[in-house]
């Protein structure tokens, strides 16, 4: 049974949300280990089977989630899902983000064959698209972009739900586009790209001596072939910036729009409730629009009545005594220790709710197991909904 919020406190209603044909994007976001790829996988199922026509983007998920998903690998194409039931007319497809892959597409889509084949050959472009601070997220958004545009030509879906990259700070995927732009526009690459654009001895004109001092000395740091192979990516990048700000614009664009809701998932602890306000103020800001929160694995009770200081008086008084009521007092022992992570728990997320009245929220009671197939993704999805 789901944990409950304060009475006062308004409930996000999933079956509405999931059952509203104007919503087309749901965002799942949060910070890492909080249960997104979980609540994203739930919700998929939940709205396929309740007659939606679904694709979920993952992002990493864990093996066991994966394979309960069919993703038996990284897969850059959304596949159906098996074991869904479609007998209301939904469907289910699902992908894994393949980051790299996804990057190519969008060199390919912004340049010519020519320009595309020289930039996915250069050494520095097969680093960076792997590996770049926030690739990961800006890339999410991509692909986020890519199937809407799919499901908008096509019809193939009327849902697109999304699971954000496992990053450290939630906002990382909203920021993600500007931070990838404010590196193309910034100091740096116009100093690597001098030499591509002067050329020869009109460089020497055109530059100053500090510049040519900061090539050499970069030269030094680098080595001359990665600095070449840095400049010439650049330079191959160059015809590109647009394209990128172009797309991280459209992409803004679309997460503010009626048909985008955004759910912010969290942990009920207070560094991840904390991130969670952080996103929801965000979100607040930026004018986009916010569905609701969900906290996971939130601790249950099953003798709720019995408080933690009342369990734990008991079994000192059992270990006392001593004979054959050894198990209970352990087990009285345990109970305390779940009442007294219970409460604390709880305090934490009243107190978030309380600071965010407006917001609608609801709870999931942890697990006893890992989720690890489509029965367990369902319970995870009644949870979601049960009022």
């Amino acid at each position: 049974m789901a944990a409950r919020t304060t009475p006062e406190h308004a409930r996000l209603d999933v079956d509405a949300l999931l059952a509203d044909e104007s919503v087309g994007i749901i965002v799942c976001c949060g910070s890492g280990g909080v249960g997104k790829t979980t609540t994203a996988a739930a919700l998929g199922i939940r709205a396929a089977e309740s007659g939606r026509k679904v694709v979920v983007l993952t992002i990493d998920p864990a093996r066991r989630l994966a394979q309960a998903l069919g993703l038996t690998e990284l897969d850059n194409t959304p596949r159906p899902v098996a074991g869904v039931d479609v007998s209301n007319g939904g469907s289910l497809d699902a992908m894994m983000l393949d980051m790299k892959r996804t990057f190519d597409e969008v060199v390919e889509a912004h340049s010519t064959p020519d320009k595309a084949a020289q930039i996915l050959a250069n050494p520095f472009y097969q680093a960076v698209s792997s590996s770049f601070a926030g690739t990961q997220e800006y890339m999410a958004m991509e692909k986020l972009g890519q199937l809407r545009a799919q499901a908008d030509s096509e019809g193939t879906w009327d849902l697109v739900i999304v699971d954000t990259p496992p990053s450290r700070s939630a906002l990382d995927f909203l920021d993600a586009p500007k931070r990838l732009g404010s590196f193309l526009d910034g100091r740096f690459v116009r100093l690597l790209m001098a030499p591509a654009k002067a050329g020869g001895r009109a460089y020497l004109k055109v530059f100053s001596v500090g510049v040519d001092l900061a090539q050499r000395t970069l030269s030094r740091v680098l080595g001359g072939q990665m600095l070449q192979d840095v400049q010439t990516f650049v330079a191959a990048l160059d015809t590109m910036f647009g394209g990128f700000r172009e797309r991280a614009d459209v992409t803004y664009a679309l997460l503010k729009e009626d048909t985008t809701a955004f759910v912010v998932v969290a942990s009920p602890d207070r560094d991840a409730l904390r991130e969670a306000a952080f996103f929801v103020d965000r979100l607040g800001d930026e004018g986009m629009p916010l569905a609701g929160v969900v906290v996971n694995r939130l601790q249950s009770l099953g003798a709720a009545a019995l408080s933690a200081a009342r369990a734990e008086e008991g079994a000192e008084q059992l270990a006392e005594e001593g004979g054959e009521d050894s198990l209970t007092a352990a087990l009285l022992g345990l109970h305390a220790d779940l009442a007294a992570v219970a409460a604390r728990q709880q305090a934490v997320v009243t107190r978030f709710a309380a600071s965010h009245p407006e917001v609608e929220m609801t709870t999931v009671a942890a697990a006893a197991t890992d989720v690890h197939d489509l029965d367990g993704l369902r319970e995870i999805g009644e949870l979601l909904a049960s009022r």
